[in-house]
């Protein structure tokens, strides 16, 4: 009879736990259009694919300006958001600071039919900047946004002067580990996707299992679009940017990088795009941080690394009092 009450307090519990984060997580729609952002948001008209599209950005001024700006490229599961406090600590450093919200993610447009592709992404950002007359920007990646400021800098080399990759994805070729999934195969994975299966996957590979209330802002982002009618519409988006990722790797090209740059890697990262379709044998091998900042240094030239370690996927939410301290010595 203990036992069985036991059992019962335990599943009351679940299920008392599941409906407090069913709670409050707000249902979003494909535009985040109730989300709010820690700056005023701005949009870039674009016109290309044959498509009328909006680029959300932000755009932070500093009160005493140095003369300089840095782009804030956000990672695939993030927007341009969960920059507010590197954004914060650059701007008190004289810095102007632009965060776009790349096209099928975040405020922006949500295309169902569109060639995604680094280098679209690439001239999409560069004419937030033209429009804005900044002929030359510090840039900084995260995550997916690594691989797209690495394929920013070797368009763009005159244009960017300093480049910052904080933990990317493409450090390594995924092709070589894991099983090609198609778009509609990746469609269903991503339509399966729910508050919890986020959250573990965050607290396994971005916070080492230990969870901290600032994380749910950035997690409900992403997670409210689970419980809206439009996610299909952010599913198959979030899809079609997979594929991207997968089918087109960066790392054959760092060392055609010229311009000066900075590795900031937390080397208890393990991320890996594909990583759960590769053989058992080889999941182990993917993913190593501690091993891939060494190899992408020496593979551009003049770069400097700087390891954190005991840091996982997100240096500039988990430990960013580590992560600013070289990413303004660097920029000065």
């Amino acid at each position: 009879m203990k036992i069985r009450n036991l059992f019962s307090l335990l599943f009351l519990g679940a299920v008392l736990t599941l409906h407090a984060q069913q709670e409050k997580l707000v249902p979003y729609d494909a535009l985040l259009s109730e989300a709010q952002y820690p700056f005023p948001v701005h949009y870039k008209s674009i016109n290309n694919q044959k498509q009328h599209l909006k680029m959300a950005y932000m755009d932070l001024k500093p009160k005493q300006p140095n003369g300089e700006t840095i782009v804030l490229l956000h990672g695939k599961n993030f927007n341009g958001a969960y920059w507010e406090e590197t954004a914060k600590a650059l701007s008190r450093n004289g810095y102007r600071v632009i965060m776009p919200d790349q096209i099928g993610f975040g405020k922006s447009s949500k295309p169902q039919q569109y060639q995604f592709s680094f280098h679209q992404l690439a001239e999409n950002t560069m004419s937030i900047t033209d429009s804005l007359q900044i002929s030359r920007f510090i840039l900084l990646g995260h995550s997916m946004g690594g691989m797209l400021a690495t394929r920013m800098a070797l368009m763009y080399p005159g244009k960017i002067q300093k480049l910052i990759l904080e933990n990317p994805i493409g450090l390594e070729d995924y092709k070589r580990f894991g099983t090609y999934q198609d778009i509609d195969r990746q469609y269903q994975d991503e339509l399966k996707k729910t508050y919890d299966s986020y959250k573990n996957y965050m607290l396994k590979f971005y916070y080492d299992n230990h969870w901290k209330p600032i994380y749910d802002r950035w997690l409900n982002y992403i997670a409210g679009w689970t419980v809206s009618p439009d996610f299909p519409i952010t599913a198959w988006d979030a899809a079609l940017t997979s594929d991207m990722i997968y089918t087109q790797p960066v790392v054959y090209e760092f060392d055609k990088i010229t311009v000066p740059t900075l590795l900031i890697i937390g080397t208890r990262d393990r991320t890996a795009i594909g990583k759960a379709f590769a053989p058992k044998a080889l999941q182990p091998l993917m993913g190593q941080y501690q091993n891939l900042g060494k190899d992408t240094q020496k593979k551009i030239k003049g770069s400097v690394l700087v390891e954190l370690e005991n840091v996982g996927h997100l240096p500039h939410i988990e430990a960013f009092d580590r992560f600013i301290a070289p990413l303004l010595k660097f920029m000065h």
